[in-house]
C-alpha cells in the first residue's frame, strides 16, 4: 500500500472514529425521552408495553456498525482503541455536565437551573450505567467478531456481523436497563419490558444495518485492493 493509501485509511478511521464517539455520547444525553416504534398495536410484557424504548437507543446501534466495519477492514486492535476512546469521550462529557449543572444560571437565562437539572441532571448516572454495560457489550462484539471471522477464514460477513451483535447487545441491553433500575432512574416494574423491547429493537437494526456493512467494506476492498478477510494495517 502507497503512502498515500496509507493516509486515507488514517483519514477515514479517523472519521469513523468521530461518528462513533458522537453516536456514543449523543445516545447518553437525550436518554430520557420515550418513544413507542410498533405499527401494529400495543403489546404488553411482564406489564410493560413491550416496544416502548427510549431515544437513546437510535444512535446506538450506529456504535456496533463502526466497531463491525473497523474490526474487519482495520483489525480487532483498532477497533479496541476506538471503544476505549469512546469510553474516554462519555466520561468526559459526564464531568462537563456536572459542571454545567452546577453552575448558577443567570436570572434571564433561556433555561433556568430547574429545567437543566431535570433534562441532565440524570445523565451522569445514565453515562456511568451505560458505560459499564459498554465495557462489556463492545469488548464481547469485537472478540466474537474475530472468533467467527476466524472460524469462517473470513467468509460469510453477514454471519460474523449479526452473530457477534446479537450477544452483545444483549448484554448491553440487560445491564444498562438493570443498572438504571439500581440506581433508581427507571422503575423495576419495566425492567422486562424495557430489556426485551430494546434488545429486538437492537436485533431489528442489526439486520438492516447488514446490506450497509457489505456496501460499506466492499467499496474498502475496491479502493484499497484487499482481498477477502484482508485487514489494513496503519502504520502512519
Amino acid at each position: 500500500m502507497t503512502l498515500k493509501d496509507q493516509r486515507l485509511a488514517y483519514k477515514i478511521y479517523l472519521y469513523l472514529g468521530a461518528l462513533f464517539i458522537t453516536s456514543l455520547v449523543v445516545s447518553n444525553l437525550i436518554f430520557q425521552k420515550f418513544f413507542y416504534w410498533n405499527p401494529f398495536g400495543e403489546i404488553t410484557v411482564f406489564g410493560a408495553s413491550l416496544f416502548e424504548v427510549s431515544v437513546g437507543i437510535l444512535p446506538y446501534p450506529i456504535t456496533f456498525l463502526i466497531t463491525d466495519l473497523i474490526s474487519e477492514i482495520y483489525g480487532r486492535k483498532k477497533a479496541n482503541q476506538i471503544v476505549t476512546t469512546g469510553i474516554f469521550a462519555s466520561f468526559f462529557s459526564m464531568g462537563i455536565i456536572l459542571v454545567a449543572d452546577i453552575a448558577p444560571a443567570i436570572e434571564n437565562s433561556p433555561i433556568n437551573d430547574a429545567l437543566f437539572t431535570k433534562v441532565f441532571a440524570l445523565s451522569p448516572v445514565a453515562v456511568l450505567a451505560s458505560m459499564i454495560a459498554y465495557l462489556f457489550a463492545q469488548y464481547v462484539d469485537i472478540a466474537l467478531y474475530h472468533f467467527w471471522k476466524r472460524l469462517t477464514k473470513g467468509k460469510h460477513l453477514w454471519l460474523r456481523n449479526n452473530f457477534s451483535t446479537f450477544l452483545s447487545q444483549f448484554i448491553d441491553t440487560f445491564t444498562v436497563v438493570g443498572l438504571l433500575c439500581v440506581f433508581k432512574v427507571l422503575p423495576w416494574d419495566i425492567f422486562f419490558g424495557l430489556v426485551v423491547s430494546g434488545f429486538l429493537f437492537k436485533v431489528f437494526i442489526a439486520f438492516i444495518d447488514t446490506p450497509f456493512l457489505y456496501f460499506f467494506v466492499y467499496l474498502f476492498r475496491k479502493r484499497f485492493g484487499l482481498a477477502e478477510g484482508e485487514e489494513i494495517k496503519l502504520e502512519v
